[in-house]
């Protein structure tokens, strides 16, 4: 069931994909495809887990950080978990790797899986990725979600993932 849904998650995307390319073809939109283990320092609540992320770069602001621009996206976990966030991240150019640390508040619904104490949870995350050429990076990030003890608990879900990251 889950190999299913995966599989349906990833042709939607690239289909989406292809048409953004396709009609837009400027380089100012990025779709980052990723997936990862959710919750992994839990062994009783860890699962599989795939998304995609959207940044515009029309919507970027160079700072003394970095370029920062905002992000929205969202994944669902095997156990039918899911989180939308929206946010930003910063992009720091390190000459062939690029560094990007995000924080992203959203919406998290646990489904079947861990219950993270709260609807509102804030996602901080750290990405490095390679440019493999103009239009395409390949990475790895790590993130952690939580409630800022907004709720009755705040276990909170620490993840990892390969990101597929295009440009258009």
């Amino acid at each position: 069931m889950f190999l299913k849904r995966l599989g349906i998650f990833f042709v939607i995307i690239f289909s989406a994909a292809k048409l953004t390319a396709s009609e837009i073809n400027t380089n100012e939109h990025q779709i980052n495809i990723f997936a990862g283990n959710f919750d992994f320092s839990d062994d009783k609540q860890k699962a599989i887990l795939v998304g995609f992320q959207h940044q515009n770069e029309n919507l970027n602001r160079v700072t003394f950080l970095g370029n920062i621009s905002p992000i929205t996206g969202g994944f669902v976990t095997e156990n039918s978990a899911a989180y939308i966030y929206t946010g930003f991240e910063w992009n720091i150019d390190m000459g062939g790797f690029l560094f990007t640390p995000s924080f992203a508040p959203g919406l998290y619904h646990e489904g079947d899986g861990k219950d993270l104490g709260h609807v509102l949870e804030f996602k901080s995350e750290v990405q490095l990725s390679y440019a493999a050429s103009d239009n395409m990076s390949l990475g790895v990030s790590y993130n952690h979600v939580s409630n800022a003890s907004l709720g009755d608990k705040n276990p909170g879900a620490n993840s990892y993932m390969f990101n597929f990251i295009k440009n258009f």
